[in-house]
């Protein structure tokens, strides 16, 4: 039979079925491959488990050089504008919270896992990010103050792309996710929300949630393509339910806040950890995020070389969004126009001659086209006083690179340095370093072709305060939504965006 078979297959006549078999064998392989390669496959996360599993349990370093030097006669140097002041009660808060990840976090238990029954009180959030790196510090600082508000622990899930940008923040622990939490990097994943996310659960079950037996681990997510179902989290109603699920894990890269202002099972504690609650983000990322001794290393390194002697340090944030539909001379005019019109910038032929650096401008942007246009018109080799500079170019975004996140950091963290700011409409990026600075910046209405804006509009607007933006918030949030309080209102750069104001 297999003689027979073999002369078969090798016989003329025989051609076309060898075809069809070969074209059956690679059809069969690719899809194989696909579904191994899959992000929904666990297979997909091997080659990043096992990269992981090698490195050291991390633990909180007291010798971080950037906290150190935030906390000593130095801080001053670095930022200008003087720093808004904790509330005693957010200080104690946060001391209380140290205490509650000390007990309950990794270090303690290294196998924390919701398929295990715990008898303690401990419960968790797990901060899951996405994006670029300004939505990815908005989505964690929003996921620590609900851990705050909801007597959770933060963990993190990082993955290399993140490595060493931030010192650990609590002391004596670790804030990262163990290597042996069993959905480790499956979080995001369609299947994974499909079986656990909270919107999901809403739209099976039509029984009231508060009498449902709370799951072990429960999805909460929040991306901008979130549905009517997920967007029900923010509901005071739903609180109850989602405060005895153990484990929740938050997929989400905004800025949440100002719906948590709303939420009247949260509005007290908020107004007593922020009397002042045009700070929050302000507190949240100076305690939360501590440049890493590296980063620290390259941030302070070019301060030093460039911009330490400047009697104003400006910074330009400059983020396109559709280089291929926006074009290069229309932001230009923007940009000058608002720098020019608020004399954040004199006009070029009115820059006086003289010795020294008077103003030094740091542009942070992934084009190097803007330094340029902005050297060749204020730079030294032009007029005397202003020297402009950038730190990096890395043309565009790039998505699970450490060095790209690491630049990224150091642009965010040297804007902050800026006595004025300037940034670009919609940008994260931008929101990120003026919170980090407490300075109100002016934000240049970069052209949109989706959202075009009219020709008498103001070329940039200043911002109301140092808040950021929470850009997709549902539309029960709105102010003219009937019921809706807080402290909020429709944000200046996105008109269908939420921030915080007054207080």
């Amino acid at each position: 039979m297999g003689r027979r078979l073999t002369e078969f297959l090798n016989s003329s006549s025989s051609g076309k079925f060898r075809l069809i078999l070969v074209a059956a064998f690679a059809v069969v392989s690719l899809l194989l491959a696909a579904a191994l390669l899959s992000p929904e496959s666990p297979f997909f996360y091997l080659p990043l488990r096992i990269a992981l599993s090698s490195r050291r349990p991390r633990i909180y370093d007291p010798t971080c050089d950037s906290r150190r030097d935030h906390h000593s006669y130095s801080a001053t140097k670095y930022h200008r504008t003087p720093s808004p002041q904790p509330s005693p009660y957010l200080l104690a808060k946060l001391r209380d919270y140290e205490d509650l990840h000390r007990r309950c976090g990794p270090l303690s238990d290294p196998t924390l896992n919701p398929q295990e029954f715990r008898t303690d009180d401990c419960k968790f959030v797990v901060y899951a990010p996405s994006q670029g790196l300004g939505n990815r510090i908005l989505g964690l600082s929003s996921t620590f103050l609900y851990a705050l508000l909801t007597n959770r622990v933060l963990l993190v899930e990082f993955g290399p792309d993140m490595e060493d940008l931030f010192c650990e923040p609590f002391p004596n622990s670790t804030w990262y996710l163990p290597e042996t939490f069993p959905f480790r990097f499956q979080l995001q994943s369609h299947r994974f929300r499909k079986a656990y996310s909270f919107g999901t659960l809403l739209q099976k079950e039509e029984e009231d949630q508060q009498k449902k037996e709370a799951p072990a681990l429960l999805q909460i997510f929040l991306q901008d393509k979130y549905n009517d179902y997920d967007k029900l989290f923010f509901r005071d109603e739903n609180q109850g339910f989602v405060h005895r699920v153990p484990w929740l894990a938050l997929v989400h890269d905004g800025y949440l806040i100002p719906c948590l202002f709303q939420m009247q099972s949260f509005r007290s504690e908020l107004e007593k950890l922020f009397p002042d609650q045009e700070t929050v983000f302000h507190h949240l990322a100076k305690y939360l995020l501590s440049p890493s001794n590296e980063a620290w290393e390259h941030i302070t390194g070019f301060y030093k070389a460039y911009l330490a002697k400047a009697e104003e340090r400006i910074g330009f944030q400059i983020r396109v969004f559709e280089p291929k539909k926006t074009t290069f001379p229309a932001v230009m005019k923007q940009i000058m126009s608002c720098t020019q019109k608020h004399r954040i910038l004199p006009q070029s032929s009115e820059v006086p001659l003289r010795n020294g650096t008077s103003k030094s401008i740091f542009v942070a942007s992934l084009s190097r086209k803007y330094y340029e246009e902005i050297d060749s018109m204020y730079g030294e080799r032009s007029h005397g006083g202003i020297a402009v500079y950038q730190a990096s170019h890395e043309g565009k975004q790039h998505f699970g690179d450490n060095s790209h996140n690491m630049k990224a950091w150091m642009d965010i963290y040297l804007l902050s340095m800026s006595d004025v700011l300037v940034t670009s409409s919609m940008s994260t990026f931008g929101y990120v370093a003026a919170g980090i600075a407490g300075v109100r910046p002016w934000i240049v209405m970069i052209p949109d072709p989706y959202h075009p804006r009219g020709a008498d509009e103001p070329s940039c607007e200043r911002a109301v305060n140092i808040e950021p933006c929470f850009h997709f918030p549902p539309w029960f949030a709105y102010p003219d939504q009937p019921g809706t309080v807080g402290p909020v209102a429709r944000c200046e750069d996105v008109s269908w965006g939420l921030k915080i104001v007054g207080g």
